[in-house]
């Protein structure tokens, strides 16, 4: 790859590796796991990169995302399916600093605990919607192009998937 390239890479792609990450983690449930989907994700988008005709950060970023999920899923076939499944621990990953009161604190961390475990409970295909729109804020153009589905399929889904989340909170409140 010529250097002008790989420059037009990194100005490009590298920007978005913390969406990558934030998709990575949510579909493998594993922080080692998204590390090492990321790391595969970017050498393939290397790899193709003079493919690659986008320009905005935008279609960069959902060009990027694309090539995450297609090598997370990849990845989870090849898994055993008894694997050792991690919980995603928010307070670890936050980079907001607390400097409240200490029982706000453990309120909010439990609040984001309960969403986290329902999040979980969601179906891989709900849990990708909700993190693509809600958490990276990807349109549902983008979402359609990073999952391979049309715009309706899309929406349907998220519309679905709100409404199983907003069910797993339930139970979750309850019990």
């Amino acid at each position: 790859m010529e250097s002008h390239e790989l420059a037009r890479f990194e100005a490009v792609v590298l920007p978005h590796l913390d969406a990558a990450y934030t998709l990575a983690r949510y579909l493998t449930r594993n922080e080692h796991d998204a590390e090492d989907v990321v790391q595969d994700a970017c050498l393939r988008a290397l790899k193709y990169f003079e493919g690659f005709r986008g320009e905005e950060a935008t279609s960069a970023r959902a060009w990027l995302l694309a090539i995450v999920r297609n090598t997370a899923f990849s990845s989870r076939r090849r898994e055993r399916p008894d694997a050792v499944v991690l919980q995603f621990d928010e307070a670890q990953h936050s980079d907001a600093v607390a400097d409240e009161h200490p029982e706000a604190e453990v309120l909010r961390s439990a609040a984001k605990e309960s969403l986290g475990r329902a999040l979980d409970r969601l179906a891989p295909e709900f849990r990708e919607v909700i993190v693509l729109r809600e958490l990276e804020g990807l349109s549902y153009k983008e979402i359609s192009d990073v999952a391979g589905v049309p715009v309706g399929t899309v929406m349907s889904r998220l519309s679905r998937a709100r409404n199983r989340l907003q069910q797993a909170l339930r139970e979750e409140e309850g019990g």
